[in-house]
């Protein structure tokens, strides 16, 4: 299969979430040694957010669309078919500010495209999506500062970061989510050190 690796840290050295994905790469390619993978850099390489010019194109018909409009969208196109291609995602992200990193943002504005990675069932703007990302599978790896970010949790109510990652992909399709948070960054000690063994031993495990 092949993996699509998403790293969005601003930081590179002492990135906690870059440290995740490197680990699940790590642990996944012991199990699947021929799986292959790709890599996208939207943390230190940030994507271009979306334009006036980028809607008009994005919204054009194929057969309508100028070589003007095929140059807006190529950096689009492109990660697109990075999705399409790709059988596992792993989005590895901290939690700014309470949500996502403006480059994963930005990331996920250019993939929202209509007729390529979602559609109205009826062609009309009902409400009703249907995702077009069909039998992926998806790990969130995240990492935040405080804890009790879960469902029914104490700060459950501020969690922008891995509900809205987990229902944009929805949306695309990807119903199969796993996610993995590393917790407590920002008290060290031994509160984050648990924390650590907790999502080293998580992802060791997985597909056992």
């Amino acid at each position: 299969m092949k993996v699509l690796i998403v790293n969005s840290s601003t930081r590179e050295e002492y990135s906690h979430s870059r440290s995740l994905s490197k680990l699940f790469v790590e642990t996944w390619s012991k199990k699947y040694p021929n799986d292959s993978y790709v890599y996208r850099e939207v943390g230190l390489t940030p994507v271009p957010h979306i334009t006036n010019e980028w809607i008009g194109a994005s919204f054009t018909k194929v057969e309508s669309r100028t070589a003007e409009n095929q140059k807006i969208l190529a950096l689009s196109n492109t990660l697109v078919k990075e999705l399409k291609e790709a059988d596992i995602y792993v989005i590895a992200t901290p939690m700014y500010n309470w949500s996502i990193p403006s480059g994963l943002k930005s990331y996920i504005d250019q993939i929202m495209r209509i007729n390529e990675t979602w559609k109205f069932r009826s062609g009309r703007p009902d409400g009703d999506y249907v995702g077009l990302l069909e039998d992926k599978r998806m790990f969130i790896l995240s990492s935040r500062g405080d804890s009790g970010y879960g469902v029914n949790e104490k700060n459950g109510h501020m969690n922008f970061q891995t509900t809205y990652l987990t229902f944009i992909f929805n949306i695309l399709g990807v119903k199969d989510i796993t996610t993995l948070s590393l917790d407590n960054e920002e008290f060290g000690g031994e509160l984050f050190a648990q924390s650590q063994r907790k999502i080293f031993d998580q992802i060791a495990k997985l597909e056992e």
